[in-house]
């Protein structure tokens, strides 16, 4: 059952959650076209901000006690792109998961199984003071 994110700017886009675990993290956004270049295709900074969200889901679920997250740097490669009234589904899953940061990569691929953007992100722990 999908629900959503719990972040403002990312319930704007519309992206859901569908998988929420310490070990993956899995959304669908809708493409519609305000989130898209004048050419009808997802903009690259909506597949970002899913990205982005998906993986500080992943890191919040994963910290200690009081600790926060935020994050600290994001590397995007887009491969493909996708059009006005697609569905694009994120899966992302830490290749690190440690005291002060953790590392999340994404996978957003379309209803077919193609990649179309891969993302690396480091998530600081922000531990409790």
């Amino acid at each position: 059952m999908a629900e959503t994110t719990g972040m403002p700017f990312s319930d704007l886009m519309g992206l859901e959650v569908i998988e929420r675990t310490p070990a993956r993290v899995r959304g669908r956004l809708v493409v519609r076209e305000d989130l898209c270049t004048a050419g009808g295709i997802l903009h690259g900074g909506a597949f970002m901000a899913m990205a982005d969200a998906l993986g500080a889901i992943g890191g919040v679920l994963n910290l200690p006690a009081g600790a926060r997250t935020t994050t600290l740097e994001s590397k995007t490669n887009f491969l493909r792109g996708a059009p006005v009234g697609s569905v694009v589904e994120g899966e992302t899953t830490p290749l690190h998961v440690g005291r002060r940061s953790s590392v999340w990569q994404t996978r957003i691929t379309d209803a077919e199984g193609k990649l179309l953007c891969l993302v690396t992100q480091t998530q600081m722990t922000i531990l409790p003071e």
